[in-house]
């Protein structure tokens, strides 16, 4: 996402080769799609315009393309103009599971690496037997359909399994990585009342082993409705674990009485619930956000094989928790027959752990955050020197806006003949909104395209469409992975109230964004963390775009403070090792921001502050800082990965002038 002025003259940073635009599956896809419906489309925005105009027929192909296991049912979109409302598909009986267990053979289903500490292979048929064991003790254990089962894992491939088996039954997975505080995991599981409660013996990072049997035993005291506690062993010390903590056992006790077995698949309705995810939780207590099986589905064969070109048999990589959404599109790979490759622990342990990785195993889509990006440039590492990427045809990128900056280093200093996706949607919809165009060119500093089938577009605050102008983004029609509700919200009030209360029948997702002339799209930052001095709207992410570049500031976080009846630019920067905020160090940012983005992007006071506190999923709060700077409560502080940093910036001097 270009968050600077983009040079209109310039030249892609990449274009892809016509032999590879013609052997991808997007052009497959289109050669389909003409056939079925006698269409004459040649390009991929000739293939977005039909597949908005004609979502039933899209969906339907889709479906049919992607080789979706299940019945169909006559009826492809009920009440297509309604949003909430639309109905997609909604005669048909699918299992999640089942259409991601579709191989067998003793070939890599998973590649795992726990930081330098534990590494091994799953097959698909030791992947199949392990899922068939989960489901039987499940089964055992009361699972059925509709019920829940929580997580609170590691990236490990048993994760995956469990959730294999929990929606091969119709129940319903819900997860966090183990990090989270036992607060924060209650907020979240304590809503959805799980009746099976799975989680770890602790877990690495940073070459550190993290012991939270302690946390554990306080967790399970507050989950009344978990009847059974599963231990999963990651440190060697799972049966100590379980012996400390109420109704616990190990996995391995877990799974005892159940030899594996030829798997089940309860098929249901195309909306019945397979995740409960949650919002970040930085306003209140997290809402529960509930996705439909087929939704889900459908949207990430979608995004694999035609927006990411993914083919069976390719190593497929993202670095993600089990805390974050990416997770969820990261598993639907094994559905396209993909090798999914898992690392847990921190990703600078080494400092070239994922790089590493990504030689060892040749990763073919390699997925990270833009700050994992953005700190490998700062940390002055060239892969693209030091490693063999030859594998990597593409790298993809979401968390936070990519900064123009970041799309020169990637080309630079990691790979030049690659696909660089910036990419944005997010828990809300467990998918892309803006994504990447295989056949199409990768313009500096922008998402390449709109996602097939979801008709987007940036709004005015009138609701005009605006084109070249920052604005809201919004989706006009309705589409399949839209949330099916949240939980504990039975006239609907809270889900309309999330995304429709702006625009009436209209998706307003809440980022602040730009078409560019190439029909690409920046993304400013969220709509509500949006600067307004002078009644001007700024994105933040337009000014950590020229922050990130000054090498004395590691990172930075902006805020607007209600000043003289007006509000006025803060910018917090965190500072290298050694260097001091001085005067000059402030002029060389002012200029920076200055220049790079415009006068009006200038802080009025620019602070050094040591630490920057973050969600769990390695966001910046903006909203949180900003709370706590107005003197008001940060409305739920276990959902920061470091709430102790929000003291730093309680009555600061520097403020009061």
């Amino acid at each position: 996402m270009n968050t600077g002025p983009v040079d209109s003259a310039a030249q892609p940073l990449w274009r892809p080769s016509p032999e590879r635009v013609a052997a991808s599956n997007v052009m497959a896809f289109i050669a389909e799609a003409n056939r079925r419906h006698g269409l004459a489309l040649k390009t991929y925005r000739e293939l977005h315009a039909w597949s908005v105009a004609e979502r039933a027929d899209f969906w339907n192909l889709v479906w049919d393309f992607c080789g979706v296991v299940g019945e169909k049912g006559e009826r492809r979109l009920v009440d297509g103009d309604k949003m909430p409302g639309a109905q997609f598909f909604p005669d048909a009986k699918i299992n999640f599971a089942e259409n991601l267990l579709r191989n067998r053979g003793p070939g890599d289903a998973l590649i795992f690496q726990g930081e330098d500490k534990l590494s091994y292979r799953v097959s698909w048929d030791e992947l199949n037997a392990l899922v068939s064991r989960l489901q039987q003790a499940l089964a055992a254990a009361g699972v059925g359909e509709g019920d829940r089962v929580a997580a609170m894992l590691p990236n490990l491939p048993e994760s995956i399994a469990l959730m294999l088996a929990v929606t091969s039954l119709g129940a319903i997975f819900s997860s966090c990585s183990p990090d989270f505080g036992e607060r924060g995991v209650l907020d979240r599981f304590g809503q959805i009342e799980p009746k099976v409660f799975v989680t770890v013996d602790g877990y690495w990072y940073n070459g550190k082993p993290i012991r939270i049997a302690d946390k554990l035993a306080e967790i399970v005291k507050e989950l009344p409705s978990a009847a059974a506690v599963v231990i999963v062993p990651y440190l060697g010390e799972a049966a100590q674990v379980a012996a400390n903590v109420s109704r616990a056992r190990t996995l391995q006790d877990f799974l005892v009485p159940f030899a594996p077995n030829a798997l089940t698949f309860k098929r249901l309705p195309f909306n019945h619930p397979v995740y409960i995810l949650f919002s970040s939780g930085t306003t209140g207590v997290p809402k529960c956000i509930v996705h439909g099986a087929g939704g889900t589905l459908l949207q990430h064969l979608k995004e694999h094989r035609l927006q990411c070109d993914l083919k069976a048999g390719e190593h497929l990589f993202y670095f993600t928790t089990l805390g974050w959404m990416m997770w969820n599109w990261l598993v639907s790979g094994i559905g396209s027959g993909a090798t999914l490759v898992l690392y847990d622990g921190s990703p600078f342990a080494p400092q070239t752990v994922l790089w590493d990785l990504a030689q060892k195993e040749r990763i073919g889509v390699f997925g990270t955050s833009a700050k994992y990006i953005d700190a490998c440039k700062k940390a002055g590492l060239a892969p693209a020197r030091t490693h063999d990427l030859s594998s990597v045809r593409m790298i993809t990128s979401t968390g936070s806006p990519l900064a123009a900056e970041s799309f020169d280093y990637v080309y630079s200093d990691i790979k030049q003949d690659v696909h660089l996706a910036s990419i944005s949607g997010g828990t809300d919809i467990v998918s892309c909104f803006v994504i990447g165009d295989p056949t199409s060119p990768v313009w500096r500093g922008e998402i390449q395209a709109p996602g097939l089938g979801l008709a987007m577009d940036v709004w005015s605050d009138d609701g005009t469409p605006i084109r070249e102008q920052k604005g809201e983004l919004v989706c006009t029609r309705a589409f399949p992975s839209m949330p099916v509700k949240f939980w504990n919200d039975p006239e609907g009030r809270k889900y309309r109230a999330a995304y429709f209360e702006r625009f009436p029948n209209v998706w307003c997702h809440g980022d602040f964004a730009e078409w560019t002339k190439h029909g690409g799209m920046i993304i400013h930052g969220r709509s509500d963390a949006t600067l307004n001095p002078g009644g001007v709207r700024i994105g933040t992410a337009e000014i950590y775009a020229q922050v990130e570049q000054i090498p004395e500031v590691t990172e930075a976080i902006a805020i607007g403070q209600d000043w003289d009846n007006d509000v006025r630019v803060v910018l917090f920067v965190r500072l290298a090792a050694g260097v001091s905020l001085d005067d000059a160090l402030r002029h060389k940012i002012r200029q920076k921001i200055r220049t790079g983005a415009s006068p009006r992007h200038v802080p009025a006071k620019i602070v050094g502050i040591a630490d920057i506190p973050r969600t769990k999923s390695g966001k910046i709060t903006e909203l949180a800082v900003r709370d706590i700077v107005h003197g008001r409560p940060v409305k739920n502080t276990e959902a920061l990965a470091n709430p102790e940093a929000l003291d730093l910036y309680r009555n600061l001097a520097e403020l009061r002038t």
